[in-house]
C-alpha cells in the first residue's frame, strides 16, 4: 500500500470510528411506559426504578398508575402503555379483542383476600381459618337475619381478579350463588379500601398494604377467606408487554424482564432493603415503615416469577369467566403466555 492509500484509509477508519462514536454517544434510552395497579404486587417495578437497574439497562422506565386492572387494560388496547404490571385476567379480555400481548413472567400469587367486620365478621376466630361451604352459608344466613339485607362485598369492575377471583369462591369453591349471598360493589382499588375503614361495606376483596392498614385501624376485622382459601395458587399481578415481538422492543425487552425477576426475588427474601422504593410508591411517603415492612413480609413468600406457575389456574379462572359471560369463549391459554423469555434469563 503507498503512503496516500494508507493516508486514505487511516482517514476512513478513523471517521468511522468517529460517527461510531457519536452514535453510541449519542443514543437515547428506550422508553418503557408501564401501567400498574397500586398495591404490593406491582412493587417489582418500584424496585427497578429505585435501584437504578431500569436506567443502567439503557431503558427510561415511566410509570403510570390506573385503579384497576380493566382500566390499565383500555391503556393498553388504546396504545397508551407499552407494558403491563396488575391481574392478569383483563388481558384475556384484551387479547379477545385482538391486541397482541403477552404475560411474560408473574409477579406475585395468592396476594387477595376476603376481609369481614361487623355482624359478617361476628364470631370468627382472629388467626384466619378456612370455613366450610356449610359454615359459610350459615353466616351468610346469621347476617341477613340480624340485618334485614344482604352483606356488601366491596370488590373491583366485573372482569378483574378481584372481582372474578370473589365470585369463583362464593359459586366454584362453595356452591353459593353470588347474586342471593352477596351484594358485590364493583369500585377502584382506593375506593374499596376506604368504603371497608368507613363501614359502608361489610367485607371487601383486597391486597397488601391495605389488608395491614387495615389490620391496625380495625382491631375486630377478621379474614373471611386467605388467597389460598380463595384459590390454591391463585394467579395475581403479572408483567405484560405489547406486541413484545416488535423491532423497537428488541433493545429493551431482555434487559427489562431480568430485572423485574431480579427485583421480584429481593422483594422475596430481603422486604427491608427495598422498603423505602415501596414506602414511596405506595405511600407517598406517608405511611409508617413499619406497616410497609410488615406488609411485605406478609407477602414475601407471594412473590414467584415464573410464568408457567399460574397457566392452568388461569385457565380455569377463564372458564369460570366464560360462564359468568364476561368472556364469549374460551381461547387456548398457552396463547397470553411467553415462557420462553422468562426462562432465557440466568437463574
Amino acid at each position: 500500500m503507498t503512503g496516500s492509500n494508507f493516508r486514505r484509509a487511516f482517514r476512513r477508519g478513523f471517521y468511522a470510528l468517529v460517527a461510531m462514536i457519536g452514535l453510541v454517544g449519542g443514543a437515547q434510552a428506550a422508553t418503557v411506559r408501564v401501567g400498574y395497579i397500586p398495591v404490593i404486587g406491582s412493587a417489582p417495578l418500584f424496585v427497578m426504578q429505585g435501584k437504578n437497574w431500569a436506567h443502567d439497562a439503557g431503558i427510561d422506565l415511566q410509570l403510570v398508575r390506573f385503579q384497576s386492572g380493566p382500566q390499565a387494560v383500555q391503556a393498553l388496547v388504546s396504545g397508551q402503555i407499552d407494558a403491563y404490571v396488575a391481574g392478569v385476567l383483563p388481558l384475556l379480555q384484551a387479547r379477545a379483542h385482538g391486541v397482541d400481548v403477552k404475560v411474560v413472567a408473574s409477579a406475585a400469587i395468592e396476594e387477595l383476600e376476603v376481609v369481614s367486620r361487623g355482624a359478617l365478621a361476628s364470631g370468627l376466630p382472629e388467626e384466619p381459618k378456612a370455613l366450610t361451604p356449610e359454615a359459610l352459608r350459615q353466616r351468610f344466613a346469621d347476617f341477613a337475619s340480624v340485618t334485614d339485607r344482604m352483606p356488601k362485598i366491596a370488590a373491583q369492575p366485573q372482569g378483574s381478579v378481584p372481582d372474578t377471583l370473589l365470585r369463583y369462591w362464593l359459586k366454584a369453591r362453595n356452591g353459593l350463588d353470588p347474586a342471593r349471598v352477596a351484594n358485590i360493589i364493583g369500585i377502584d382499588i382506593d375506593a374499596a379500601q376506604q368504603a371497608f375503614l368507613a363501614g359502608a361495606v361489610d367485607g371487601a376483596i383486597l391486597r397488601e398494604p391495605a389488608l395491614t392498614i387495615i389490620r391496625h385501624r380495625i382491631p375486630g376485622m377478621r379474614v373471611l377467606a386467605t388467597g389460598h382459601d380463595l384459590m390454591p395458587g391463585q394467579p395475581g399481578s403479572v408483567l405484560a408487554i405489547v406486541n413484545e415481538n416488535a423491532p423497537d422492543r428488541a433493545a429493551w425487552k431482555g434487559p427489562f424482564i431480568a430485572s423485574f425477576v431480579k427485583a421480584t426475588h429481593l422483594l422475596a427474601t430481603d422486604p427491608e432493603q427495598v422498603e423505602p422504593y415501596v414506602q414511596q410508591a405506595l405511600g407517598g411517603g406517608m405511611l409508617p415503615r413499619e406497616i410497609i415492612i410488615e406488609a411485605l413480609k406478609a407477602s414475601a413468600s407471594g412473590y414467584v416469577s415464573d410464568p408457567a406457575a399460574i397457566v392452568t389456574a388461569v385457565g380455569q379462572l377463564q372458564d369460570f369467566q366464560v360462564q359468568m359471560g364476561v368472556l364469549q369463549k374460551a381461547e387456548p391459554v398457552s396463547s397470553l403466555f411467553d415462557l420462553d423469555s422468562y426462562r432465557q434469563i440466568p437463574q
